[in-house]
């Protein structure tokens, strides 16, 4: 089996950790950068483009496609969904189609499609002046969320709670999302949809994620995880726990809101990445990405549910059915966490062996490397990278992870 993973841009070695599980699944994989580093992947299966314009990285998949009859292509970055859409029809292999890709993109596109299905989500308003901002605001009341259209990791995503924060809060998104790598990285020559910062109703109950497998419109959760992030202004510190505590009601009117947004983005074979959030007692749909959850979702599925978002991907790829069944918890707790430092440029990272080798760890990748830049809010949001551990219980696991997390050591340059 030959798979081609692409990533419009390439995002430092984010991804590397999800193309060795592709590989131990039994894929050989070839990589296809737009732009990227060299060296990144063994020479013999790895391209760089050199542009993100997608006639180009086509141009480039079919010729290798020729030589190598790929089985599938695929992608775990976010701003590559539309990218590899456009391949796959180029290709003749399985995909979602290029509308379905940017309807899943595009937040806007994809509240319009919430809207038509009648699925609950925010209210919401697509603007591009502050004035327009502050009239949506005071329609819906305040607080309201401030978001781009295109852009993911929450970066430039702000909570406001008065016209004199929207002011501060939306100059800085609109700067923000002109500048940051998602904005910068999604492929050229493309309708990416309408562009602006989109203002929402805040929902102000408990959020909660979902690996979500669809095929044939039939529409699995294979995992459910808590966001138990302490509420602030950014949404920069994700901190989860599963097994869910969600109860076995509110699950299925979680599986009928998911189900009712996949099928409303287009989405009828695929992985999603699927967050929702309960407001007056109801779940309401906050996104549905077309792509396998960032981080250490994937571990956390497959021990807390039993499910390999990974190996669906995979699978789905190829176009063959994956094993995915409803969710079922195995009754397994972990707590994990995006790792948070100030400020500055990287000089190195230390993390003891207490932490490293602990039997409790199960994910722990320090993405930062020596030289890169952190940015925090409101200036960005560059995570330093991801600990996830076991426990016996919630608060075991959570205790944990906030000790381990507090081991881990950052020296900045002068």
């Amino acid at each position: 089996m030959k798979l081609l993973a692409i990533e419009t841009s390439q995002y430092l070695g984010y991804y590397l950790s999800r193309y060795a599980q592709v590989e131990a699944l039994g894929a050989t994989l070839y990589v296809l950068n737009g732009e990227g580093e060299p060296d990144f992947w063994p020479v013999e299966r790895y391209q760089v483009v050199g542009s993100r314009h997608v006639d180009e990285i086509i141009a480039a998949a079919k010729q290798w496609h020729q030589a190598e009859n790929f089985d599938g292509v695929l992608t775990f970055s976010e701003s590559s969904v539309i990218t590899v859409a456009a391949v796959a029809e180029a290709l003749g292999l399985p995909g979602i189609g290029v509308e379905t890709a940017v309807n899943c993109r595009n937040k806007y596109l994809m509240r319009q499609a919430y809207q038509r299905v009648g699925a609950p989500s925010p209210r919401f308003r697509l603007t591009g002046t502050l004035a327009e901002a502050q009239a949506a605001a005071e329609e819906f009341g305040y607080p309201v969320i401030v978001k781009p259209t295109h852009g993911a990791g929450s970066n430039f995503v702000f909570k406001v709670g008065s016209p004199t924060e929207l002011a501060e809060r939306y100059a800085q998104a609109q700067e923000g999302s002109r500048n940051m790598f998602w904005a910068r990285s999604e492929p050229e020559g493309v309708d990416l949809g309408p562009s602006g910062l989109l203002v929402e109703s805040f929902l102000d109950g408990s959020e909660h994620l979902m690996e979500v497998v669809v095929w044939d419109d039939e529409v699995y959760l294979g995992s459910v995880v808590d966001r138990i992030t302490v509420e602030g202004e950014t949404f920069d510190d994700d901190v989860h726990h599963a097994p869910t505590s969600l109860s076995p009601q509110d699950l299925t009117a979680v599986h009928e809101v998911v189900a009712a947004g996949m099928r409303a983005q287009g989405l009828r074979r695929g992985v999603g990445h699927a967050e929702v959030r309960f407001h007056d007692g109801r779940p309401h749909l906050l996104e549905i990405a077309a792509r396998v959850g960032g981080g250490g979702l994937d571990m956390i599925a497959r021990l807390t549910a039993d499910h390999d978002p990974i190996a669906a991907a995979v699978d789905i790829a190829c176009g063959v059915r994956p094993r995915v069944r409803h969710f079922q918890p195995t009754g397994r707790h972990t707590a994990s966490m995006c790792l948070i430092c100030a400020a500055g440029t990287v000089a190195g990272v230390r993390v003891p062996t207490e932490v490293s080798d602990s039997e409790r760890t199960f994910d722990l990748k320090i993405t930062a490397r020596p030289g890169d830049v952190i940015k925090r809010p409101p200036h960005g949001n560059t995570i330093l990278g991801f600990l996830g551990v076991t426990g016996t219980s919630e608060e075991d696991a959570f205790a944990t992870m906030v000790r381990f997390a507090n081991l881990i050591e950052v020296d900045f340059a002068d």
